[in-house]
C-alpha cells in the first residue's frame, strides 16, 4: 500500500522532526495545550489513546505528564522510532500497531482520544471518526489537530498561497519542510485520499455531528498557540485547526 510504504520510509526523518520538538519550547507548548483540553480528571486516572502516534511525540509528552497512554500507529518502523524517542518512558506507554480506521479496542475504553496530522491522510476518514468515537467513554473527549494539507493541489488560490509560503521560507533562510520530503510521492498520495479536496474543518464538524456526540467545535487558530516560527513560515497557507468532540 502506498501510504504504508511512504510512512515506513519517512519514519527516520519524521522522527528527527519529533526529536526537535521534544528538545525545544514546542514540548512545553504542546503539553500545556493538550492538558488544557483534556478535562479536569487527574492524569493518572485518565486513559488516553494517541492515534497515529508516529515517532511518539504526543504519547511521550502525555506519559511524562502522568496520563495512562496507549499509542497506535499503522507502521512498525514508526513505533520503533517512537519507543527510542520515549527512552525511559517507553515502558509506561502501551504501544500497538493498528489501523486508525479499524481499531481493535472495546467500546467505551478511553477517556480521551488524541491525534495530529493524520485524518487528511486516511482513505476512509469518516469511518475513522466513527471508530474513534466508538472507543471513547461517555463524557470522553476527542482532540484532533489537522489542516487542509495539500488542498493547494486542487485550488488555484491555495496554490498561490502555497507558493508564497515557499518564497517566504527561502527569504527567511529557513528549512523548507516540503523540500525535505519526497514531494512527488506525497502529492501522489494526497491526490488519492478524499480530504485533500475538501475544505475543513466544516467537514469534520458535519461528520462528527452525525455520530451522536454531545458537542463538536473547532478552534481554527490553534496553530498560533503551538507552532514554532519556522512552522508558521512554512505552513501559513494551511493553518492547523483543532477539532474538539465531546461524547
Amino acid at each position: 500500500m502506498k501510504i504504508e510504504e511512504y510512512w515506513t520510509g519517512r519514519a527516520e526523518g519524521y522522527s528527527q522532526v519529533n526529536q526537535g520538538e521534544l528538545a525545544t519550547e514546542q514540548r512545553r507548548k504542546w503539553r500545556e495545550h493538550l492538558i488544557a483540553h483534556l478535562g479536569g480528571k487527574k492524569p493518572e486516572e485518565t486513559k488516553v489513546l494517541d492515534i497515529g502516534t508516529g515517532p511518539g511525540f504526543f504519547a511521550i509528552i502525555l506519559a511524562e505528564a502522568g496520563y495512562q497512554v496507549t499509542a497506535v500507529d499503522y507502521t512498525e518502523e514508526m513505533l520503533k522510532e517512537a519507543k527510542k524517542n520515549a527512552g525511559n518512558l517507553a515502558g509506561k506507554i502501551c504501544w500497538k500497531q493498528m489501523n486508525a480506521q479499524e481499531l481493535s479496542f472495546e467500546d467505551h475504553t478511553f477517556d480521551a482520544v488524541v491525534s495530529r496530522n493524520l485524518t487528511w491522510n486516511l482513505e476512509n476518514p469518516e469511518k475513522a471518526y466513527g471508530e474513534w468515537v466508538r472507543v471513547l467513554k461517555k463524557g470522553g473527549v476527542l482532540l484532533n489537530y489537522d489542516a487542509n494539507w495539500y488542498h493547494h493541489l486542487f485550488d488555484e488560490e491555495k496554490r498561490r498561497e502555497y507558493e508564497n509560503d515557499r518564497a517566504r521560507v527561502e527569504e527567511l533562510q529557513l528549512s523548507d519542510h516540503y523540500i525535505c520530503t519526497d514531494i512527488d510521492a506525497m502529492e501522489e498520495i494526497a491526490k488519492e485520499v478524499p480530504l485533500s479536496r475538501i475544505a475543513r474543518p466544516a467537514w469534520d464538524r458535519e461528520v462528527l455531528g452525525k455520530l451522536c456526540v454531545k458537542q463538536v467545535k473547532a478552534e481554527e487558530e490553534a496553530w498560533k498557540e503551538v507552532w514554532s516560527e519556522e512552522e508558521m513560515a512554512n505552513y501559513y497557507s494551511t493553518p492547523m485547526f483543532l477539532i474538539i468532540a465531546e461524547k
